[in-house]
């Protein structure tokens, strides 16, 4: 009976999966010195008779240009909560937002699963996580997939101690434990951890489904969902290898920042599908160097994965890659250091 009530679950799940729609914001990290935070749209359609509610409303207000903008110089390192309103040819529809300093590292040093390799933590794990926060880095990546009933975990393989994620229960993942004396963390408790802290950005990407395309695109959807459910946005970079997840990521809000994995695309390509940048293995960025020039003359970052080697971490720095993803970000920072 469990495998049908599973099955029900995942059929209504792909059956509801078109969000409503929803505003937007193109930014949710402030400067202190730039009184505007960022252009206010919808995912479809005109907005109209835009309103700012909540207690902090009063620090806010929204041009005529639809822009959200603070009335006077914010607290360099508070939080704000603001809830715009807005009539749409829909109907009245209503969002809340978290704006949060822009305190992030600049250092491009991206941790791959977190910062594991140096400590007891497994992958992947809140612990790790707290590793690559600890270190200053720029970022920290983790991998999500769909479980059979619809909840999403944190793992990078499709299968853990011989469990198949995608066809196992929220009540089957809960009970395994990693390495380190975790449980599997669920996408939500690693983006409540990683949004404790505003300086170490949350690298998300969205595994491609072993059961198929359908599969892949419902997790995209039900990742895009749960961070605009946890105000994240200002926090996360979505990745993935299926391109049509990255695509899907930009239709459901236009102004993410998501990279393409695989490494089949020109810039050009990119680009044109208003990616914001590529992250390529590094063999692919040593065959075609020119790429990295490319996609900086179109406005795109450049990602290099997974760079374990002094030699070619400077290689690439050099070249002045904007990020470089690592299982050593202990080494990388120091790399980066004697420049």
């Amino acid at each position: 009976m469990k495998k049908f009530v599973v099955l029900a679950s995942f059929l209504s799940m792909l059956a509801g999966a078109t969000q409503a729609q929803q505003l937007l914001l193109s930014n949710y990290a402030y400067e202190v010195n730039n009184p505007i935070i960022g252009k206010i749209s919808a995912t479809t359609g005109a907005l109209s008779h835009l309103k700012i509610s909540g207690p902090q409303a009063g620090l806010f207000k929204v041009t005529k240009d639809q822009e959200l903008l603070f009335k006077k110089k914010p607290n360099s390192q508070a939080s704000y909560e603001v809830r715009i309103e807005a009539q749409t040819a829909q109907g009245k529809i209503s969002q809340d937002f978290l704006i949060i300093p822009n305190t992030f590292h600049q250092n491009g040093v991206i941790a791959h699963r977190g910062a594991w390799k140096h400590t007891e933590a497994a992958q992947n794990s809140l612990a790790s996580l707290q590793g690559a926060i600890k270190l200053n880095c720029y970022g920290s990546e983790f991998d999500v997939h769909l479980s059979a009933d619809s909840a999403l975990f944190v793992n990078h393989d499709p299968h853990i101690q011989g469990v198949a994620i995608e066809k196992a229960t929220t009540e089957q993942l809960k009970e395994i434990k990693l390495s380190n004396g975790e449980k599997l963390p669920t996408l939500e408790e690693y983006l409540s951890e990683g949004m404790k802290q505003k300086g170490t950005r949350l690298i998300l990407e969205i595994k491609t489904s072993t059961m198929g395309k359908e599969r892949s695109l419902a997790l995209t959807e039900r990742v895009v969902k749960k961070v605009r459910e946890m105000k994240a946005q200002a926090w996360i970079e979505y990745i993935a290898f299926d391109y049509d997840v990255c695509k899907r990521v930009r239709f459901l809000d236009p102004f993410a920042k998501v990279a393409y994995l695989m490494g089949d695309r020109t810039p050009e390509q990119l680009a044109s599908d208003k990616l914001s940048g590529l992250d390529y293995h590094y063999k692919i960025m040593q065959s075609k160097e020119d790429y990295i020039t490319e996609a900086q003359k179109l406005g795109l970052t450049v990602n290099v994965w997974t760079v374990n080697d002094p030699a070619l971490m400077q290689w690439l720095l050099d070249r002045k890659v904007d990020f470089i993803t690592t299982d050593e970000p202990e080494q990388l920072l120091e790399v980066k250091s004697k420049k």
